[in-house]
């Protein structure tokens, strides 16, 4: 068999953990908790924006790279599901359905998939594709918060763009170039370990 016949097993972080069924739950789980946690780092911005700062979006581009496609949109999942049955663990202590962030945290799950599969096809292994693929899963949020701004707080296209992206661009930005020194860095350090 020649070399070239040989599948080559793509991967993402989570896939160097031994294990499997219960790994793949510890996993989802901790990349749900992760993204709770992350959304208690809120910062209210109103008037300029109904929607808060937080720390959020940063966890789920991190857990969707880290975890790949079906992990991280099962842990996104989860977390809207648990949030929406009652866990205050959405933005500021939020839970339930509605609400001007929802929209975003809709897009968690999409964010999630496309992220993961980025990563899992080698997305996250430079600073330069980190940031491609990092752009890519905040530019699907934005997609979702801002059609629910829209949709259900009446806004108007530039409105929502106004207030549900234009705000937030800096402190992504911030968050971008933190993922590109991150994910780099662990997967160098995974070459350095021989794994």
């Amino acid at each position: 068999m020649s070399t070239n016949s040989v599948a080559v097993r793509r991967h993402v972080l989570a896939d160097l953990i031994p294990g499997s069924v219960a790994r793949n739950a510890l996993l989802v789980v901790g990349g749900a908790a992760l993204t709770g946690l992350a959304a208690q780092l809120s910062v209210p911005i109103q008037p300029i924006s109904p929607v808060p700062v937080t720390g959020q979006t940063f966890a789920v581009l991190l857990v969707a790279a880290a975890l790949g496609p079906w992990r991280a949109l099962t842990s996104m999942v989860l977390y809207l599901a648990v949030g929406m049955a009652g866990v205050p663990w959405f933005a500021g202590g939020t839970s339930g359905a509605g609400g001007a962030s929802f929209g975003y945290i809709l897009g968690y799950l999409a964010a999630g998939l496309l992220v993961g599969e980025l990563a899992r096809r080698a997305g996250d292994r430079t600073p330069l594709r980190t940031v491609g693929t990092m752009v890519a899963g905040n530019a699907v949020i934005y997609a979702f918060g801002v059609s629910w701004l829209v949709a259900t707080v009446g806004l108007s296209v530039g409105t929502a763009l106004a207030v549900g992206v234009v705000p937030f661009l800096i402190g992504d930005g911030i968050k971008i170039a933190l993922a590109a020194g991150i994910l780099p860095g662990a997967w160098a350090l995974v070459r350095r370990l021989g794994r």
